[in-house]
C-alpha cells in the first residue's frame, strides 16, 4: 500500500503534506510534458513510509490510501506511480508559504473534478 495524491491538487500545489513529510517522498514534476504529468504533486511508493502524516497535512484533502482512492479518481493512482519510471525529471518542492484554501474553495474544487462525498 501507499498514499495518492488525486487530481485535487492539480494547480492548487498546497506544500503542507511536503512540509510534514518525513522521508522527502513527494515530489513536483519538473519535466516539460504537463500532459503527461499535470502540474500537481506526487507520491513515490517505493519511498513512502505509510506514515499518512501528508494525508492529515493537506488541506485539499487530495491525498488518499491506495485502497480508498475515490472510483472517479482511479487513474490517478497509475499517474501518481509513473513518477517511478521518469524519477529523473522530478524534485522534493522548495518550500513556500501559501494561503490555506477556504472550505468553499475546497468543496468547489471537489465539484469541479466530479468528486460529491
Amino acid at each position: 500500500m501507499t498514499w495518492v495524491i488525486t487530481r485535487l491538487c492539480i494547480d492548487t500545489v498546497n506544500l503542507d503534506c511536503v512540509e510534514v513529510c518525513p522521508v522527502d517522498c513527494i515530489y513536483q514534476y519538473d519535466g516539460t510534458d504537463k500532459a503527461m504529468f499535470p502540474n500537481q504533486l506526487y507520491i513515490d511508493p517505493d519511498e513512502c513510509i505509510l506514515c499518512s502524516v501528508c494525508e492529515i497535512a493537506c488541506p485539499w484533502e487530495a491525498i488518499f490510501e491506495n485502497v480508498d482512492v475515490p472510483a472517479v479518481f482511479e487513474e490517478d493512482s497509475a499517474l501518481n506511480a509513473g513518477i517511478l519510471g521518469h524519477k529523473s525529471a522530478f524534485s522534493v518542492p522548495v518550500l513556500e508559504e501559501k494561503p490555506f484554501p477556504t472550505a468553499e474553495q475546497v468543496k468547489q474544487n471537489k465539484v469541479k473534478w466530479g468528486y460529491t462525498a
